[in-house]
């Protein structure tokens, strides 16, 4: 829930104190970017000592930062400490995306079944994100500016300390390996070579759209609406990816992912000439069935390529790619805003999309993955 709320719910905290999307863009960009700079260690140590060991600082630091960002927004304290307290519980945001699916990884290496897993991972962050975006929106608009930001960290804190506590399917710890794998790459699978600038790419153009759309709501008289319309937009992502991941497929994942790019730029690139807000609803729904198999391709393509003591960090990078792009998409949709009005934050978006699907193209041959069959265990298992 802290994923689906905290970028939309600074956003509409800081602006319902400034006016200022420029200034909420750079703020929610801080979070973004604190997010990107410090998971892929906070997932190595994860990978090292536990993700049961990890956890509970991570949080508790994420909490108070989280309360700092909202008292200096009561207090209309200078953009450098809102931007610093963003950072700070950005930083301290727990991995849980990266760290539920490295157990996954784990319960379910070489078997059929993982990239099931993956797409019901996939599916439960989407429907999240159905609901997320609503209730900030709704929160923040109709109760409190804050009471959006106040939800979204009290279910990371409660989240993260539950899953903390399940040590039955947490992934051993591996000292040794993770030294060892540090030491001869930087990157834990080859494949981040072009997933982690097309995440970026993407990162940044969902942050646009965010930002547009709530500017555009506004710009109709109606915006409470954004948080429905985002909403719509994860939903049929979500759809799409019940319906993926119940499904063998023969295409490769490398083509899989390429396709489901290439859709949801396509959808991206007309949603600044939507003429309202209830065309621009249904565009968007049906424009987000290629979001989720996209992601559980790449995924499922950085899970096959990295070794396994370095799972979590591995997918981490992934996330923190996206994370950056969020940071990136955040300002420059922010300042465009401001300046020229939400239709050019769509134009912005649609470039993006664009960035994202030549940066694949250009970096086919990282993608490719080598076949795994079942060992009989997990052929008897999966029977």
């Amino acid at each position: 829930m802290q994923i689906a709320m905290a970028g939309l719910g600074t956003v509409l905290l800081v602006t319902s104190s400034t006016g200022r999307y420029g200034l909420a863009g750079e703020v929610a960009a801080a979070g973004s970017a604190g997010y990107a700079l410090v998971s892929p260690l906070a997932a190595r140590l994860a990978d090292r000592f536990g993700q049961g060991r990890v956890l509970p600082p991570l949080t508790l630091l994420y909490g108070a930062s989280t309360a700092g960002l909202i008292g200096c927004a009561h207090l209309r304290a200078p953009g450098w400490a809102l931007m610093g307290c963003s950072g700070l519980a950005g930083a301290a945001t727990p991995q849980l995306g990266s760290m539920a699916r490295a157990r996954w990884s784990t319960l379910l290496g070489g078997s059929p079944l993982l990239q099931a897993a993956f797409s019901l991972e996939s599916v439960a962050d989407e429907v999240i994100f159905v609901a997320g975006p609503v209730l900030v929106t709704v929160l923040a608009t109709e109760v409190y500016p804050a009471s959006g930001l106040e939800v979204a960290a009290a279910t990371c804190v409660a989240g993260s300390l539950l899953l903390a506590a399940q040590r039955a399917t947490e992934p051993p710890a591996s000292t040794a390996g993770v030294r060892r794998g540090v030491r001869g790459h930087l990157l834990p699978a080859r494949g981040l070579v072009t997933l982690a600038p097309v995440g970026l790419f993407f990162g940044a153009m969902l942050a646009a759209i965010d930002l547009a759309t709530v500017a555009f709501a506004q710009q109709h008289g109606h915006k409470p609406l954004a948080g429905f319309i985002l909403g719509g937009y994860a939903l049929g992502s979500a759809a799409s990816g019940l319906w993926y991941g119940s499904r063998t497929w023969q295409a490769s994942l490398r083509r899989r992912f390429t396709l489901n790019l290439g859709a949801a730029a396509a959808g991206t690139a007309t949603f600044w000439a939507m003429p309202g807000l209830t065309v621009l609803a249904a565009v968007m729904l049906c424009s987000g069935p290629a979001v989720s198999p996209m992601l559980i391709s790449g995924f499922s393509v950085i899970e096959r390529q990295a070794p396994p003591n370095r799972q979590t960090e591995a997918m981490a990078w992934l996330t923190s790619a996206i994370s950056v792009g969020t940071a990136v998409g955040s300002t420059a949709a922010g300042q465009i805003i401001d300046t020229a009005g939400a239709r050019w934050g769509y134009g912005l978006a649609a470039t993006f999309a664009v960035a994202a699907v030549l940066t694949c193209l250009l970096g086919l041959t990282k993608l490719t993955v080598p076949t795994v069959a079942p060992t009989p265990y997990e052929t008897q298992r999966i029977q």
